[in-house]
């Protein structure tokens, strides 16, 4: 195998070194005295979805898992090293001193008798992330009974059970108190554990026992995991989606994802189980619950934050197709539409309205300013038409300018796309969402998909999409370099119709090393690091290279999509006065390319951006992060055609300054 591979190497040299002398070159025209169509800010995106840890134990920097004992087994996620001394009980919220609230209805009693040391370890999200010198906030209620206990001694111990940071509360009330302190981290760790060793004899009841980073995104307290919210700034994307994906839908209608319950007060937003918790026998994860502390509230925050706008998706009142089914009857669909409508008053009413009182009351008096709003996520058949029609004129009636996306199913093609395809067509849908999850050769293969949509049917929003490396949903796909630089030359099929293709995103964006459903996914974390994948670096390179206007760019009067390898889409930018070029070569050997550009006078500098790497199984890792990075250098324009040479599996981008 390995004489093979040399081989290959050197012949490769003896190829491209003929092709450095005699190979003929691709000219490329460009035209940029005439713009196509305008990009729309909202092009390339991000969907967010609670799948692999995203959420809990990822993007929400909550370190303790099962803060409140609202899992289905109460005490999922807590270690008692020590129970032949002493008992710790589950109770009724009706038990305590106070009523909890009424989505909290559990607490933890730890009964203490003749004992000088009970101990409770909270094991985290695989593990807690301790870094040295970083403070870690805690907080919880406690109802210390005929103040029995003296002290809580708090610990935050590594994988060798050694003390890697202290403090300690002294509960003083026999009611329900809050209580607070800040631990400092004595070295780094990935596998902490959080340690609370009572003194005293008696009873006393705990709740919302919880840690966060003191250092999270914009400081704010209780808020999201820092690193992982400046990978998803760092695309600048034109819109996130939120919440999903499958996790809308439930696997039936009564464990849908209703928004409702992910605002207000944290404390009062209900657990329940996500839904990919059992979903893989491949990964079973029955750990996974979702405390909605990251909830509708902090999505839309989210969004704001990163210059992004909202795209909430909402369930239709159907459960997901590939479990239950189950239909919400069209005659009690009500509920289903008023929390829709009740959703954009929560993001855009007046502070004077029911729900924009509830924003305001959480810190955001000025609305949101939401424009999009999605019915279902991946509906299929008549049923979904029926029930869309419903919601659409519903929301039409009191919100005319909300744009309302639809969905053509969970494949680009077949029978069911068919069919919604042809009835959103007749219903002048605004704008559809398409998903694909195919192999990187079809992604190359389709990158002339839309050349031929219709230009006054409905617009396009590529939902979800990646290119699976073995097959859909196979836990051995892999985010190496050639699902990328495929994805990027689809990409520029995508961008070259954007008079009808609006929104796109890949997905999934997150994934969690150790706890992990699906791949390949956009970026990868553990407690520690974070990183993005050869596919986060082509997203970040179209987004942030986007423009205003689409320009012709061809071969022979043709779009470049795939002969010989090579795709291309061009740009103008109107706000940073440059023409730029977007070159993606899937061949084995580099390729010469000029650039023929008409309608414009350029200036004497550029800049040339490119992704590459030499085998199309590499992949960033935690070990080697920035393996497939984008390397920027500076361009000299030349007088005439710009020449360039694209590497073997290369994707490009050229800045041209204009004049």
């Amino acid at each position: 195998m390995k004489k093979n591979v040399i081989s290959r190497i050197i012949i490769g040299g003896l190829l491209f070194s003929g092709i450095c002398v005699n190979a003929q070159k691709t000219t490329l025209e460009v035209d940029a005295s005439k713009t196509v169509t305008k990009i729309q800010p909202t092009m390339f995106g991000l969907f967010f979805e609670d799948i692999n840890f995203a959420a809990d134990g990822g993007l929400y920097a909550e370190m303790i898992k099962n803060r409140s004992f609202e899992f289905d087994k109460p005490l999922m996620g807590w270690e008692q090293p020590n129970t032949k001394r002493s008992s710790m009980n589950q109770e009724s919220g009706s038990a305590s001193p106070m009523k909890l609230a009424a989505n909290n209805t559990n607490f933890c009693r730890v009964e203490i008798y003749n004992d000088k040391g009970y101990t409770l370890i909270n094991e985290g999200f695989r593990g807690m992330g301790v870094k040295k010198d970083a403070k870690y906030n805690l907080s919880l209620k406690a109802a210390n009974h005929n103040g029995a206990i003296k002290k809580i001694i708090i610990q935050l111990i590594d994988k060798d059970q050694k003390v890697i940071g202290e403090t300690s509360i002294v509960p003083k009330s026999d009611q329900w108190t809050n209580y607070s302190a800040q631990i400092i981290g004595t070295q780094t760790e990935a596998k902490a554990k959080l340690k609370l060793t009572f003194e005293g004899n008696g009873i006393i009841d705990l709740d919302m026992i919880s840690l966060f980073p003191e250092d999270t995104w914009k400081g704010r307290k209780n808020g999201l995991r820092k690193d992982l919210v400046q990978l998803l700034d760092d695309v600048k994307p034109g819109f996130l989606r939120f919440p999903g994906g499958c996790i809308v839908e439930g696997r039936t209608l009564s464990d849908r994802y209703q928004w409702k319950k992910s605002v207000g007060n944290v404390e009062e937003r209900k657990t329940m189980m996500n839904r990919w918790n059992v979903e893989f026998n491949h990964k079973q994860t029955p750990d996974y619950f979702q405390s909605f502390g990251l909830g509708f509230y902090e999505y839309f925050q989210l969004s704001e934050d990163i210059g992004a706008e909202p795209l909430p998706i909402l369930s239709c009142g159907m459960a997901c197709q590939y479990n239950t089914g189950e239909l919400a009857p069209m005659d009690e669909l009500d509920p289903y539409i008023q929390d829709a409508l009740d959703l954009i008053e929560f993001a855009n009413g007046a502070v004077t309205t029911n729900w924009g009182k509830i924003r305001s009351d959480m810190g955001h008096p000025k609305p949101f300013n939401l424009k999009y709003i999605g019915v279902g996520n991946e509906q299929w058949g008549p049923a979904y038409i029926e029930r869309y029609k419903v919601f659409e004129q519903a929301i039409k009636a009191k919100y005319p300018n909300i744009i309302i996306v639809s969905g053509s199913g969970p494949s680009p093609k077949g029978e069911h796309f068919d069919y919604a395809m042809k009835e959103l067509k007749k219903l002048n849908a605004e704008l559809v969402d398409e998903h694909y999850y195919e192999s990187p050769k079809w992604f190359r293969e389709n990158a002339g998909r839309y050349d031929n949509y219709d230009r006054k049917g409905p617009k396009i929003f590529a939902g979800e999409y990646a290119a699976q490396s073995v097959s859909g949903a196979n836990p051995n796909n892999r985010n190496n370099w050639e699902c990328a630089f495929s994805e990027a030359a689809f990409m520029t099929g995508l961008e070259r119709n954007a008079e009808v293709v609006q929104l796109t995103s890949y997905a999934p964006l997150m994934a969690h090393e150790e706890a992990w459903q699906w791949t390949p996914d956009m970026i990868w974390f553990n407690n520690l690091q974070s990183y993005g994948s050869a596919n986060y670096y082509v997203q970040q390179l179209f987004s942030t290279n986007k423009g205003t206007d689409l320009l012709n760019i061809t071969k022979d009067g043709k779009a470049l999509i795939g002969q010989n390898d090579l795709y291309a889409s061009a740009v103008k930018d109107v706000n940073s006065k440059e023409i730029i070029v977007k070159l993606v070569n899937t061949a084995a050997t580099s390729q010469e390319v000029n650039i023929d550009l008409k309608g414009t006078k350029l200036g004497s500098k550029g800049t040339l951006i490119r992704l590459a790497s030499a085998s199309t199984q590499d992949e960033n890792t935690f070990a080697d992060p920035k393996k497939i990075t984008p390397k920027q250098s500076e361009y000299k324009i030349t007088k005439g055609k710009q020449d360039l040479n694209l590497p073997a599996y290369s994707v490009t981008v050229l800045k041209l300054k204009m004049n």
